[in-house]
């Protein structure tokens, strides 16, 4: 199955900048998906992980932690509604933190971090090496998304809930495209 690649840290408030557009160019013989501008790879062709780090560290202009997970885990993660009891607000972000491995332990879950009387963070759940949540959208939220890593001891990167599921649907078409693949091939 595909590997997921995701940069922690890159295009961010103008610093670690890099075109993800001219990365999967290069990577072309790995048959990447390049999801949006925070560097969210899906790499469709058999790769070792190390490989894969090492392609990703020799293409880019800086030194980052690269996050890199199996497709499964993610199609996993989706498989549930982890937002079902949570209302969708225009103020309010859907997030899930990819942790860089499965943390030596870890806070109990749910938990959530205030500011003046009212949550800016929700961390709602864990499960392996993800961490899901909410945040609103104010500066402070950002303040505390950065002390994933101390609370968790591990490091971490952070995505929109959209961007994760737009992972998801790539993933998708890809079991499906190959599977439609093989049927012809068969037929043929």
């Amino acid at each position: 199955m595909a590997l997921v690649v995701l940069l922690r840290g890159v295009n961010v408030g103008g610093r670690r900048t890099f075109r993800p557009t001219e990365v999967a160019e290069q990577l072309e013989h790995l048959d990447p998906v390049n999801i949006g501008a925070a560097g969210t790879f899906v790499i469709r062709q058999p790769v070792t992980q190390a490989q894969l780090r090492s392609e990703f560290a020799r293409r880019l202009p800086f030194d980052t932690e690269i996050m890199i997970c199996q497709g499964r885990e993610i199609v996993r993660l989706m498989s549930q509604d982890h937002f079902a009891d949570e209302p969708v607000r225009p103020d309010i972000v859907r997030f899930v933190s990819v942790l860089s491995r499965r943390p030596p332990s870890a806070p109990a879950t749910p938990m959530s971090f205030s500011s003046n009387g009212r949550w800016m963070l929700k961390i709602l759940a864990r499960e392996d090496r993800f961490v899901l949540g909410l945040y609103r959208r104010h500066m402070k939220a950002i303040s505390y998304l950065g002390t994933l890593d101390r609370i968790f001891g591990v490091p971490a990167t952070t995505r929109n809930w959209n961007t994760i599921a737009a992972v998801s649907k790539v993933l998708g078409e890809g079991v499906a495209g190959r599977a439609a693949s093989e049927s012809l091939g068969r037929r043929g």
